[in-house]
């Protein structure tokens, strides 16, 4: 195909593609993203392709716009157990030892596939562990699994298949995992579908490692045939948030034609037969540059939050208010008995070492936590609470990290602490929200869903939440209501029942 419009034009937009998604177009595939962008501007509702690029330079990309490019632009070609030699190894070797590693650290195994299009890479990861967990015990591990593509994570929620998904996948896998439908098309079971997270995610832009998001202390990330449509400048960026992801000694799996170790330096490479893969090992030194001192000036993420008045009213169940809402929250805290003599607006330490050392405690706590160490990263957040009782960012912090350790009700009674602190805490009514609907209290989590429904029709759809680390309005607003479309579907009334998560 022949390029038709100005290269000055097509070189502003793939810088444009490269800064906000990442995807790389040098010019000798310009032609290419012409090809691609003339289909996304029809869907994007531009008139003709020219005007729409222009109208793309114009202004900052929406999260709708990024996510039509997505659709048009990123490659959707994978199927099941790909790379099989790989495989082999992390059956064989890796995963064998990282299920003994979290065995005895009394933790559950963590693992991301990044850029997983349409299911197919986490889904044999999980049928990779499910015959690995049979001889081992009970499963536990958990798979996220995430993409910037909304039309792929749809497909992959959904899990069925074509035969094409199969080309190189033995017949006994469709036998044991998937059931055959009328169409042709084959349905993963159950068992292994609930295996996995599906989550999306812009690797350029959006924050990680994230304790808040669940994108920290990994022990394997899979990021397979996705980097290689990145600029080298943003593979050594994705490279170090990767790195900054990993427990030590966790391990990080690319493609063979993305090896490189110009691109990876701060990891390991470690070969095995027939495949190799990066290893993060930390030297002593690097353990004694970890972050215990005391930093000056504001820590991101931590107090510093912006307190936005509700402007609207929401008709859920009633009309609701801010007032309603610390009313409810505050009735649900009989267990808060150290904090009910004290007003409902929390009251920062003003005096400035004290700052510090409460700021210091709860980065520490986000690093132990980014580092897998949850323990430690738990006894930080206790000792900022003991510095400051009445600060929410830092009960909401210690809530999401005893969630990872299993204990589910010291999670929800830190939570509630938040709500008391902050009823205007988003993500707070969220998490709780989450943990009563995964342990059958649908009741609940509706009241908690629509209390967090209604804080964010407060923000504009692209304000980044407080205590998110990156995550949008819009977004959350979007995961919400798919939740309760699918948790809460058929559901009779307000009566309890338990929900399979």
């Amino acid at each position: 195909m022949q390029i038709t419009f100005p290269h000055l034009l097509l070189s502003q937009l793939s810088e444009l593609l490269e800064m906000k998604m990442g995807l790389y177009y040098p010019e000798k595939r310009w032609d290419d993203l012409e090809r691609r962008i003339a289909f996304a501007a029809q869907e994007l509702g531009m008139k003709d392709t020219e005007s729409g690029i222009l109208q793309l330079l114009s202004s900052s990309l929406t999260r709708r716009q990024i996510e039509i490019l997505a659709r048009h632009l990123t490659v959707g070609e994978t199927y099941f157990f790909r790379e099989q030699r790989g495989l082999d190894v992390l059956e064989g070797r890796i995963f064998p030892e990282l299920m003994r590693m979290c065995k005895r650290g009394n933790r559950k195994l963590r693992i991301w596939s990044a850029g997983c299009c349409t299911g197919e890479e986490p889904y044999t990861i999980a049928m990779l562990l499910d015959r690995l967990f049979q001889h081992d015990g009970e499963w536990n591990a958990t798979i996220l699994a995430t993409d910037i593509n909304p039309a792929f994570l749809d497909k992959a929620a959904e899990g069925l298949y074509s035969e094409w998904s199969f080309r190189a996948t033995p017949d006994w896998i469709k036998e044991r995992y998937f059931k055959r439908k009328k169409n042709g098309l084959f349905e993963i079971l159950p068992h292994i579908r609930k295996r996995v997270t599906f989550s999306y995610l812009n690797l350029a832009e959006d924050v990680y490692p994230s304790v808040a998001s669940n994108r920290s202390a990994m022990d394997i990330i899979f990021c397979r045939n996705v980097l290689m449509y990145f600029s080298p400048e943003g593979v050594r960026r994705i490279g170090q948030n990767f790195h900054r992801s990993l427990v030590s000694n966790g391990w990080l799996a690319v493609s063979p034609v993305e090896m490189s170790d110009d691109f990876f330096p701060q990891f390991k490479s470690t070969a095995f037969p027939g495949a190799s893969l990066y290893q993060k090992v930390e030297s002593p030194e690097s353990r004694r540059n970890m972050v215990e001192c005391r930093f000056s000036g504001a820590l991101p993420n931590i107090s510093r939050r912006v307190q936005k008045p509700l402007t609207h009213t929401f008709g859920v169940q009633g009309r609701f208010t801010t007032s309603t809402l610390k009313r409810s929250a505050a009735a649900e805290l009989p267990v808060v008995t150290d904090l009910v003599e004290q007003p409902l607006t929390a009251h920062p330490v003003t005096d400035q070492p004290e700052r510090e050392e409460f700021e210091v405690l709860c980065q520490s706590a986000r690093f132990y936590a980014n580092r897998g160490d949850l323990t430690k990263a738990a006894r930080r957040c206790e000792e900022a609470i003991a510095a400051n009782k009445l600060e929410p960012a830092a009960y909401y912090l210690l809530a999401t990290i005893q969630q990872e350790l299993g204990q589910v009700e010291d999670a929800m009674q830190s939570l509630m602490r938040t709500l008391y602190l902050d009823p205007d805490l988003v993500l707070a009514h969220f998490a709780l929200g989450n943990l009563c609907l995964s342990h059958g209290k649908s009741r609940e989590a509706e009241r908690h869903l629509d209390n967090a429904l209604l804080l964010l029709a407060s923000y504009p759809s692209h304000a980044i939440l407080p205590e998110s680390e990156g995550l949008i309005a819009g977004r959350l607003t979007q995961i919400i209501t798919s939740m309760r479309t699918s948790k809460f579907a058929g559901l009779p009334g307000n009566k309890e029942q338990s929900i399979d998560n």
